[in-house]
């Protein structure tokens, strides 16, 4: 139905944003909501899931992100709201890779995710993914950054004396362990 939405994001909640695309607010259910900034214009990819009693749109920064979610949701027991947390939560490589080696156990740390579930995944869609371009996952990681440190107990003034030391290209977990060993330095 749509492929993408190109707007000013003006709200921001627990699981989705809303999209101001010409006077006309979209609610759109993405993988990290807090990575993308109020007042901001961003171009955001979309999934519309249309059921008897609702329509739902899922949507993704990057194509890639969007690429793999199709792939996912073709998969039998594995509707839009299972796999959204897959993408939020897994970095693309990861979960291709996990799927192409038949790594049940890094499968199942999904939310949700069992291991049948696990298992007819790797069944549909081992060695099926191609997913072209870069698939380095876009890391405006900052204000996430921020929140797991604080909810490690640290102080704002301390996080914020590390955080231009913190590669930026790293993904949100090396991001965290490198502002760790900063911090006790």
């Amino acid at each position: 139905m749509y492929t993408y939405f190109k707007g000013i994001v003006t709200e921001i909640e627990g699981n989705n944003i809303t999209v101001d695309c010409n006077g006309v607010g979209y609610k759109i259910y993405v993988p990290n909501p807090f990575s993308y900034n109020i007042d901001n214009e961003y171009k955001v990819y979309v999934y519309t899931k249309i059921s008897e009693d609702d329509v739902s749109l899922f949507g993704f920064k990057i194509k890639e992100e969007y690429e793999l979610f199709l792939k996912l949701i073709s998969v039998k027991g594995l509707g839009p709201k299972l796999a959204l947390p897959i993408i939020a939560t897994g970095s693309i490589n990861g979960i291709v890779d996990a799927i192409n080696r038949e790594n049940i156990l890094y499968l199942t740390k999904f939310p949700k995710i069992g291991e049948k579930l696990a298992k007819q995944i790797i069944l549909d869609l081992k060695n099926k993914i191609n997913i072209e371009g870069n698939v380095e996952e876009e890391n405006n990681n900052t204000e996430e950054l921020m929140s797991v440190l604080e909810s490690l107990g640290y102080k704002l003034s301390e996080i914020k004396k590390v955080i231009p030391s913190v590669n930026p290209s790293e993904t949100l977990e090396n991001q965290v362990k490198e502002a760790l060993k900063l911090m006790l330095k």
